[in-house]
């Protein structure tokens, strides 16, 4: 495996979209999907590690489309979510895993050579403890999606609950960078406020962290807050937001501080929200919705 700037490791999925006012929408998705396509698009080296079915990797085209060399790792089943938006508030969802890939093991991430590994996952199906720990002896620079342990599946209905996490000090303090929204911030935190929030985040030892919002993404780096609002005329492509903005930070993030690589993910993902799908947009368009809209 050739070393690439990021690696995304979690479930690749399909995705059951019904929306509060609209068409159901049926469509590979995921928080690798989403995040390995924005980076990509962008110009970073881009690997992914995902469990599914062998006969459902057509699923993964898109991505090497674009220049992403994909590894699977062979599960029963592809993961399939259900997604419900009973209101037009875009963050308030109803969510169900109807089937899940499985758990991954470290001995199953072969050849793993990157700059930054992100752990994408889309529920407590796919991380354990000793996962991440092997990882960050490897010596990875690691982040993760807290939704991968606030994302609770239930065993009989597969209906996904939101809940707090045992032991999550101890995961973040695993992280060179946490990735969360603001529903999950004050669940794991208590606080409505995203730099009260973040502020959690960095006591129990993450130095990076990053939280979206409906308007806009916060950043805390270095004891530093950092915020920067949305530019989107539409919320049609909401799903995969928060996903998106962060690949899109950590793609410039690469090279820029963390102010320039917040303006870069908040017009990536603004540009993104005003279509559905993942992002198909390129290097010129998000760096002119920089100029014109986050100077």
């Amino acid at each position: 495996m050739p070393r690439c700037d990021i690696a995304f490791i979690g479930h690749v999925c399909i995705d059951r979209i019904v929306p509060y006012d609209g068409a159901v929408q049926t469509a590979p998705g995921s928080a690798v999907l989403c995040g390995a396509m924005a980076a990509a698009r962008v110009g970073a080296r881009v690997a992914v590690y995902t469990r599914m079915a062998p006969t459902d990797a057509e699923i993964l085209d898109a991505l090497r489309e674009v220049g992403v060399t994909c590894t699977v790792v062979p599960a029963e089943a592809t993961t399939f979510m259900e997604v419900v938006h009973p209101s037009a508030d875009v963050d308030v969802r109803e969510m169900r895993q109807v089937r899940s890939a499985g758990f991954f093991a470290a001995e199953q991430i072969e050849g793993l050579d990157a700059t930054f590994v992100h752990l994408a996952g889309i529920t407590d199906q796919e991380f354990t403890p000793s996962f991440m720990a092997d990882l960050k002896a490897a010596g990875h620079s690691l982040s993760v999606d807290m939704q991968s342990f606030v994302r609770q599946v239930d065993a009989g209905s597969r209906v996904i609950s939101f809940r707090d996490v045992l032991g999550k000090e101890e995961i973040v303090a695993l992280m060179d960078r946490v990735k969360l929204d603001i529903v999950e911030a004050r669940l794991l935190t208590g606080e409505g406020d995203l730099e009260a929030a973040a502020k959690h985040f960095e006591r129990w030892g993450c130095p990076e962290t990053v939280i979206t919002c409906a308007d806009g993404v916060l950043a805390r780096v270095g004891g530093r807050t950092l915020y920067e609002r949305f530019s989107n005329t539409s919320t049609v492509g909401r799903t995969g937001r928060g996903d998106t903005t962060f690949a899109g930070y950590m793609a410039w993030r690469l090279e820029h501080d963390p102010a320039e690589a917040l303006k870069f993910a908040a017009a990536l993902v603004s540009i993104k929200m005003e279509s559905a799908g993942p992002f198909r947009g390129s290097l010129e368009d998000v760096l002119e919705r920089v100029k014109a809209r986050h100077p």
